[in-house]
């Protein structure tokens, strides 16, 4: 099995911009932080669903992931 050494690096500067978009969008005057942070989580859960092809436990993370940042923009504030 040949490892992909690509993904370990992806994955850190994914982690990277997660967290100075973040940071950016809490800036924003409201209510914009919680509806894009929301949005945010939907777009990561869609991307980690997509990613996925067959790992099932990614496809159930960005499910999560995408249910959560509905409830973000729409109720938990």
């Amino acid at each position: 099995m040949r490892p992909d050494l690509l993904r370990p690096l992806l994955g850190t500067l994914g982690v990277v911009i997660g967290f100075g978009l973040y940071a950016a969008l809490g800036r924003l005057p409201q209510p914009w932080p919680h509806l894009l942070i929301g949005l945010a989580f939907v777009v990561l859960g869609i991307s980690a669903w997509v990613y996925a092809r067959g790992e099932r436990w990614i496809q159930i993370l960005g499910a999560v992931l995408a249910l959560y940042g509905l409830l973000r923009a729409t109720v938990l504030h």
